[in-house]
């Protein structure tokens, strides 16, 4: 039985403690209504995508073919061709928006998400290195080019993010040093990456430069299930992890003085975020700033003193969903990758998060 109590010895607004049994918390609502009206936005954009194409479907027909009805073109339409498609950008945008909240709070900065720190730019570059071969180099490159990406990247973003993490321990981490260290390692990644797009088969390199400019274009099955099983298995562990996340919000000395076990804390949230952005880098590429301004966006609109995990992977959702179906409608009969729209409205948010930090610094 739940019983929700009354707040009058705090008297802080919006905050109700609320008791299920034997466990007790808070319920804030803001935070709550935040993350409901994200689910709104993400539920409509994705209706949308769905129903776009030559074949116009409208939401409602959408809806109805979803739930078991619909005519028999329309079900092969939308179960075969659109839904897995939409699918894989709520997946992804969830996955990076969750990962860029956890790396953000880990991090203490803004700035800190797994694209600003290298760690899609190192999946990137291991996934790249299995396309590139897999037209020239035999047997296994292939087999892992078809159906080992996923692992691939995820063994690229683990090593990136040891690395970086190693490079800017110096008896704790410093969130600029980190940040630091994660924009040269991002860079050379990059170059390593566009080195391997030079010296690969033409027609290989080609199928890499399109993937690497984060594309949901000709997505299937295949790309859905990898990301649905790490956010099956890792949202809970990010939850479990929330608490944690509250008191690494202070110096290392008090978090300490907690009670925190914080080195080994700190990493397996941190081993959750770097598998969280390099699963979805395998399945639609390299989509920037989406990890870096969705937390952001969630912050602010939650009131919350650190990024909220749920309304962060909700708007990440629902800002690929959203860009997707900008770039399949907003220039005629031409397609942009998905990376693009994104890239197009995250770098200004960049600009201003720069500008917002250098006049911190100043001040």
């Amino acid at each position: 039985m739940t019983q929700v109590l009354e707040d009058e010895q705090s008297g802080v607004s919006g905050r109700r403690p609320v008791r299920v049994g034997p466990f007790s918390g808070v319920l804030r609502m803001r935070p709550l209504v935040a993350l409901l009206g994200g689910l709104v936005v993400l539920l409509a954009v994705f209706v949308l995508n769905v129903g776009l194409g030559e074949y116009q479907i409208s939401p409602l027909e959408v809806l109805n073919t979803l739930f078991g009805g619909g005519d028999r073109a329309q079900q092969i339409i939308i179960w075969e061709l659109r839904l897995p498609r939409s699918l894989t950008g709520l997946l992804v945008g969830a996955a990076l928006g969750l990962a860029g909240a956890i790396m953000q709070a880990l991090a203490r900065n803004p700035l800190a998400s797994p694209d600003m720190l290298g760690i899609t730019w190192g999946a990137g570059t291991a996934a790249t290195l299995v396309i590139v071969l897999g037209g020239t180099a035999g047997s296994l490159a292939g087999a892992l080019a078809d159906y080992g990406l996923p692992l691939v990247a995820l063994a690229g973003g683990l090593v990136t993010g040891i690395a970086v993490y190693g490079l800017a321990y110096r008896r704790g981490v410093d969130s600029f040093r980190l940040v630091l260290v994660g924009v040269g390692v991002s860079a050379l990644a990059g170059n390593a990456t566009y080195w391997l797009l030079t010296v690969g088969d033409v027609t290989e390199a080609s199928r890499a430069m399109v993937w690497l400019t984060g594309s949901l274009n000709a997505r299937g099955w295949e790309h859905v299930i990898p990301v649905g099983i790490a956010l099956v298995v890792l949202i809970p562990l990010a939850l479990i992890g929330a608490h944690v996340l509250g008191a690494l919000q202070f110096d290392d000395d008090t978090v300490r003085g907690l009670g925190v076990r914080m080195d080994f804390s700190r990493g397996v949230l941190l081993l959750a975020s770097v598998a969280l952005a390099s699963i979805a880098t395998a399945a639609a590429g390299p989509i920037q700033f989406v990890a870096l301004a969705t937390p952001q966006i969630a912050l602010r609109v939650a009131r919350t003193s650190r990024p909220p995990l749920l309304t962060s992977a909700v708007l990440g959702a629902a800002l690929v969903v959203g860009s997707d179906v900008i770039s399949r409608t907003a220039f005629g009969g031409t397609e942009l990758p998905v990376g693009i729209i994104t890239a197009i409205l995250g770098a200004p948010y960049l600009i201003y998060l720069l500008v917002r930090r250098y006049r911190e610094a100043r001040a």
